[in-house]
């Protein structure tokens, strides 16, 4: 179990779990024609992929350039998460 972890392999199972939540979202939305706005939940799924991301990078030693590309990317999708739902609010 705990190869699991260290090799990062968890964390490719979760991104590809998150991958098929896209899809089956995506595809929900489109036969169905209600639920959740995919575009609505894009940034905020893209940011939590960042961050997955940025960990698989340290667990592989992949160097601090892409980590930091990564996180920049995270914090980026989360921002603008943060801003369809401020001014959906508002």
């Amino acid at each position: 179990m705990a190869e699991l972890f260290t090799s990062g392999l968890i964390i490719d199972g979760i991104i590809l779990l998150v991958l098929v939540e896209i899809i089956l979202l995506g595809v929900y939305q489109c036969t169905i024609g209600n639920g959740v706005a995919l575009t609505s939940l894009l940034p905020n799924l893209l940011s939590g992929l960042s961050l997955l991301i940025g960990i698989k990078l340290a667990l592989n030693n992949s160097g601090w350039g892409w980590l930091a590309a990564s996180l920049t990317v995270a914090l980026l999708a989360h921002l603008l998460d943060l801003k369809i739902r401020w001014t959906k609010n508002s």
